[in-house]
């Protein structure tokens, strides 16, 4: 059997971590920033965990990870 592929826009946006967890940016962070507010923009700094109910689609993505 040929080996499965790994959906390369999933590789770029997901990291797997070694407790089975997948690290995950904020969304609405990288344009049209003038209009959002000063609290908005720090609460989408830094990282967050895939929701449970998007594991199963982020892991058919990466098979391998």
């Amino acid at each position: 059997m040929p080996k499965m592929k790994t959906k390369s826009g999933a590789k770029k946006r997901f990291k797997v971590l070694g407790n089975g967890g997948v690290k995950r940016a904020h969304a609405f962070k990288r344009h049209i920033l003038t209009k959002k507010t000063t609290k908005q923009k720090r609460q989408l700094r830094g990282t967050s965990m895939v929701n449970e109910r998007d594991m199963a689609s982020v892991s058919k993505m990466l098979p391998y990870a």
